[in-house]
């Protein structure tokens, strides 16, 4: 049984990076359709689904692993040097990418999508090594509450009280242009910033919520109804608090944090439902290659940019060529961006897939 969960768990973990690259690596930027695009900010696009889903399967991967180690007789100590280990290899990868390939130190941006991964399994891991479920409930629960009085009540300084319709009116934007360092992705703040790494963090807790449901010792179905029915309770209350702290991935606002740990429960148990408990033949084998390298597949996706996106390999851009061609024989150009991006995912997965048939797993 816990062969078969952790294949619903890759797969999704899968799924998830493959739409993380198609969303990330489009034939051209300036064609795209609607959903693979990001809310510009207050709102919800399928393609805002992305990240919260990876945080909350980082957090159910950490109940259930560490729960192993634990029960192997791996101390403490041990396993929380491994954390920490990690969670710098993990920041260390972040940073080399986004040097990569110019290497401009000049141009650091010191957070992203890998350094607030880092973050959220560091600060994750440490609460369920170190604290009760009832602490992390706390927590979880004081971080949502808190997050949305300070953000969307409080009077920032020189400013006077936020306007969450507005980028750079809240106290994301004030603390990133005050206290951290180098490029802000947006110039003026950053996505990935400061005080939004507190409502990730929460994303995390809430995949540890469903890791524990998953280590119950009663029947399969019981569980799968439980992540269900707390899938469904998310849901709703992220609905109803979106009308007061409005769905924000940019800020990461409560109602995102509550609205898609409920898709990530419901996610879940629908994959684990669909292999463990119908026990399908058909396991989505493309999508789990990418599940059990999901950093190594999203590194490569970065680094091999430089050969599909980049005139600096070829001293052409084949993307910018495949999308001429494109025009030329008068398709869509979204489509034909669209299709490039699936091309690039294809390319991607040769090396994944050697990776999985030789049982060959990098974890950082």
């Amino acid at each position: 049984m816990e062969n078969k969960r952790l294949l619903s768990l890759d797969i999704f973990r899968g799924l998830t990076i493959i739409l993380m690259i198609i969303v990330n690596d489009p034939g051209s930027g300036e064609h795209i359709f609607a959903p693979l695009r990001h809310a510009v900010w207050n709102g919800l696009t399928p393609t805002d689904y992305v990240f919260p889903s990876f945080l909350f399967i980082v957090g159910v991967s950490i109940v259930l692993s560490m729960n192993k180690q634990k029960e192997s007789g791996k101390s403490l100590s041990e396993i929380t040097k491994k954390v920490v280990f990690r969670a710098l290899k993990i920041y260390a990868v972040g940073i080399f990418l986004w040097l990569w390939p110019d290497f401009n130190f000049e141009g650091i941006r010191w957070v992203g999508v890998l350094p607030r991964i880092a973050f959220v399994y560091l600060a994750c891991a440490l609460l369920f090594l170190y604290t009760s479920r009832k602490t992390q409930w706390v927590l979880g629960l004081f971080g949502v509450f808190a997050y949305w009085l300070v953000v969307a009540y409080l009077p920032i300084p020189g400013i006077g009280f936020p306007d969450l319709s507005m980028p750079d009116k809240n106290w994301a934007n004030y603390i990133d242009k005050l206290l951290l360092p180098g490029r802000l992705y947006k110039h003026t703040w950053d996505p990935e910033g400061i005080l939004s790494t507190i409502p990730a963090i929460v994303s995390g807790l809430i995949g540890m919520w469903a890791g524990y449901i998953l280590l119950q010792k009663e029947e399969l179905k019981n569980r799968l109804n439980q992540l269900f029915f707390f899938g469904v309770i998310l849901i709703f209350l992220g609905d109803v608090m979106q009308w007061f702290f409005p769905f924000n991935k940019s800020l990461w606002s409560s109602s995102f944090t509550l609205f898609m740990g409920g898709i990530g429960m419901l996610s879940l148990a629908a994959l684990s439902y669909f292999f463990d408990v119908k026990q399908t033949q058909f396991q989505f084998k493309f999508a789990h290659a990418f599940g059990v390298n999901s950093i190594t597949a999203y590194a490569l996706s970065s680094l091999l940019t430089v050969v599909f996106y980049s005139s600096k390999w070829w001293g052409i851009s084949l993307s910018g060529q495949f999308m001429s061609f494109w025009e030329q024989i008068g398709l869509p150009l979204k489509l034909g961006s669209l299709v490039y991006a699936l091309l690039y995912v294809g390319i991607l997965w040769i090396p994944v897939q050697i990776l999985f048939k030789k049982k060959i797993y990098i974890k950082l």
